[in-house]
């Protein structure tokens, strides 16, 4: 089925999710490539769009987000630890 998003972006999808392709591309930070796309969209949704906004919260508000699973803490801890950070109430 055809869509169009309201950026305008015109795309074909066989599923009901309303994410447009080309408007999720050009949101996704580079720090968290590596995320599925419902964990990128979890975190997008609460305003972390890099590293440091991500230590601003724990790793239980984190997996407690819809889209964000188990599977995604030790990517974003990678992401962390190479910007010497840590989730919130971690040591060092």
């Amino acid at each position: 089925m055809e869509k169009t998003c309201p950026e305008g972006h015109r795309f074909t999808k066989t599923s009901d999710c309303p994410a447009c392709p080309v408007c999720e591309t050009e949101k996704n930070s580079t720090y968290f490539v590596k995320l599925a796309a419902p964990a990128r969209r979890a975190l997008q949704r609460i305003g972390v769009t890099e590293p440091l906004q991500l230590a601003e919260f724990s790793e239980n508000e984190i997996l407690a987000l819809h889209g964000v699973g188990k599977a995604s803490i030790p990517v974003l801890r990678a992401v962390l630890q190479e910007h010497r950070l840590n989730f919130k109430n971690k040591q060092p």
